[in-house]
């Protein structure tokens, strides 16, 4: 009878064991989801434009979390009294319907990444670290002192010295730019001899001077008698040293850019660049992985047609007005009647705005909810937007682009 209780004992030790890394694995795959879906509008801890999801799991049942994530303007029209005060308590905003996009799965998977986010303990502020005790007779420790510079902190006599050495070091240094002021007239007769004329010290000191030859040359004014043209003379003039010096670095760097490129090969050439970049892509998008490239050349023209503008506003008030409001004036996202665009106002740069979405800003890729198509209607929609000047606008954002349809 031990042995059979201790085998149960065991058989149920390795479930739990098993299950533990299951569940972990949820949270990881929910964080995923959690990311690329959810975190534009929502954070554990802060309410951004839904509710902060602490807790969710015990304020609401699994099943109605899945139905409300799923189509939260379906759960809505039930009647459900929790639903319909979210609803209400946000603007009567709907929430993005995930139905096709998001199976029960992944929305579990993030029930269970809320659930670890939010029973992570708070944060514990350091307690102050003592230091021995410093041999008082009570034997209390001496706290440790935050170390940290400061002149205020140093004493008086020392600042006073301080500023005596910086007081001299200035009056020094403007002592010495006035001797060599003054003395540039007998550097210039020393540097004018022959010998030295042509020296690297002798044409500082002539430019200090205010001789500018060392830079632009000096004009012979002696001309040409053989050039000239329809009454124009040519000067036998030298070339200006700076256009000379520019000259001598253009040639300094082609020989760099020829070892460089052509005889070391330390670098790629463009040819090889390229296909480096079309390796990279094809590793991180490969074929059959029924993900699309983002670099797709599309060449749409917006939608006109009533009935297609009509679809586009119905999937745009479905999935887009959490972020961007019912009529496009923007709340989280940015306001899409104005001129102003960050990614673009071509229909084909709305259309992979929205296909792809940006991750970077909590844009989401809306590729796997919504078809070509709808995209497309969507992105015609917005386009129909231009110019509505809805109340409540948000401020432009991007840059002052012809949206073109």
């Amino acid at each position: 009878m031990k042995r059979l209780k201790l085998y149960l004992a065991s058989l149920v030790f390795l479930a739990g064991a098993a299950l533990q890394p299951a569940a972990a694995q949820d949270a990881v795959k929910g964080k995923a989801v959690f990311d690329g879906n959810c975190a534009a509008c929502h954070s554990i801890e802060e309410q951004v434009v839904g509710p902060a999801l602490k807790d969710v799991h015990k304020r609401r049942e699994e099943q109605w979390i899945i139905n409300f994530v799923k189509n939260s303007t379906k759960v809505v029209q039930s009647g459900d009294k929790q639903a319909v005060e979210v609803f209400e308590k946000f603007g009567k905003i709907p929430m993005t319907s995930f139905e096709g996009s998001l199976s029960d799965g992944d929305i579990k998977d993030v029930i269970a990444f809320v659930q670890q986010e939010s029973e992570k303990p708070a944060e514990a502020a350091t307690p102050p670290v003592a230091t021995p005790s410093d041999g008082k007779p009570d034997g209390t420790a001496t706290p440790a002192v935050e170390t940290s510079f400061s002149l205020k902190d140093l004493p008086g006599t020392t600042l006073v010295l301080f500023s005596l050495i910086a007081f001299l070091l200035v009056v020094v240094l403007a002592v010495m730019v006035v001797t060599f002021m003054q003395a540039l007239p007998i550097l210039g007769e020393f540097y004018d001899r022959p010998a030295l004329r042509h020296s690297s010290m002798a044409r500082l000191v002539r430019l200090l001077r205010g001789d500018t030859s060392t830079l632009v040359g000096t004009h012979k004014d002696v001309l040409m008698e053989d050039h000239t043209y329809d009454g124009i003379y040519e000067f036998d003039n030298d070339l200006p040293p700076w256009w000379k010096y520019m000259f001598y670095a253009t040639i300094v760097f082609g020989v760099a850019y020829l070892l460089h490129y052509h005889v070391f090969r330390s670098g790629d050439l463009q040819l090889a660049e390229y296909e480096t970049e079309v390796q990279t892509a094809a590793l991180l998008n490969p074929a059959g992985s029924g993900e699309e490239n983002a670099n797709e050349v599309t060449n749409f023209t917006a939608l006109t047609d009533a009935p297609k503008l009509e679809a586009g506003k119905a999937a745009f008030i479905q999935n887009c007005a959490a972020c961007h409001g019912q009529e496009g004036q923007g709340t989280v996202g940015p306001n899409l009647t104005d001129e102003f665009w960050l990614h673009g106002g071509d229909v084909n740069h709305v259309y992979k705005t929205i296909k792809y979405g940006v991750t970077s800003k909590g844009m989401v890729a809306w590729q796997k909810k919504l078809s070509n198509d709808q995209i497309l209607e969507v992105a015609s929609y917005i386009l129909s937007l231009q110019g509505t000047n809805p109340a409540n606008a948000k401020a432009p954002q991007g840059e002052k682009q012809e949206a073109k349809k």
